[in-house]
């Protein structure tokens, strides 16, 4: 028995668009109402959100049996941390902050056991396997991997198609907002200097038959980036639909609350 199939990875593979949601709440069942609604795939941050492997854990498991995919992202793209990761049971991953091939070849590194990379060998105590009841996971693992690279840096960006075209990478995905921030734009992504660089390494990525995504609040960016060939996009994220929605909640309430009519006044 081979390790589980990556659906998600086979999807790039053939050019199927994948749209996703980020997940940084960091809860489980958050988690769960998100793969239920039908998204391709989720983001499971831990960079930015207050995620330890036990909750990364937990949510995984609430995403097992659904239609989603879970992709995470590591604080930092060190080997102990992508060990872990692995051995909890995530399949694709997508490292930040990545600015050269020397980088990028040292992940690719991360991800696999020996003697092609420098993964540990400790899957049977581990989830991944199925607490080692896959008997052929350590010989199959490297293959269902996937390896996306966030590059959202000017330095990423002159180093971008010596990053795309590392053997063993599947993808790379753009982060608009730090890539703004660095060029002078803090809090404006949007910034026409801004999206000009985004949708030319989009281009970019791909002659080197690697997946291009990104992640963007703005559906009309989202289509257009689709239009020019990215092929995983998350279009929000759940902090900011629960923050919108208890707002707007609130004030509808509001509205109608100053709209009723006194209680003494006169209807004819």
């Amino acid at each position: 028995m081979p390790a589980p199939s990556n659906t998600f990875k086979q999807a790039l593979k053939d050019g199927k668009v994948q749209v996703g949601l980020w997940q940084a709440l960091a809860n489980a069942y958050t988690v769960e109402i998100s793969a239920g609604a039908g998204y391709d795939w989720l983001l499971l941050d831990a960079e930015h959100a207050p995620n330890d492997i036990p909750l990364l854990v937990s949510q995984l498991q609430a995403m097992k049996g659904t239609a989603s995919h879970a992709v995470i992202r590591p604080p930092i793209g060190e080997t102990w941390i992508i060990k872990q990761l692995l051995d909890i049971g995530a399949q694709t991953l997508l490292v930040p902050m990545v600015e050269s091939r020397e980088q990028a070849e040292a992940l690719v590194k991360a991800v696999r056991y020996p003697p092609h990379g420098v993964r540990g060998v400790g899957a049977a105590l581990a989830r991944a396997s199925n607490f080692n009841r896959i008997p052929d996971y350590l010989q199959t693992a490297n293959e269902e991997v996937c390896l996306l690279l966030q590059v959202e840096s000017r330095a990423g960006l002159a180093a971008l198609e010596d990053i795309a075209s590392t053997e063993g990478v599947d993808g790379v995905f753009i982060g608009p907002a730090d890539l703004a921030a660095d060029m002078g734009y803090l809090g404006k992504p949007g910034a026409p200097e801004v999206q000009a660089e985004v949708e030319k390494a989009l281009r970019l990525i791909q002659p080197h038959g690697k997946a291009a995504g990104i992640l963007i609040g703005d559906l009309s960016l989202a289509k257009r980036y689709v239009e020019i060939g990215a092929t995983f996009v998350a279009i929000g994220n759940d902090v900011t639909l629960l923050a919108n929605a208890t707002s707007r909640l609130l004030a509808d309430f509001k509205v109608a609350e100053a709209a009723k009519p006194a209680a003494d006044a006169k209807v004819y």
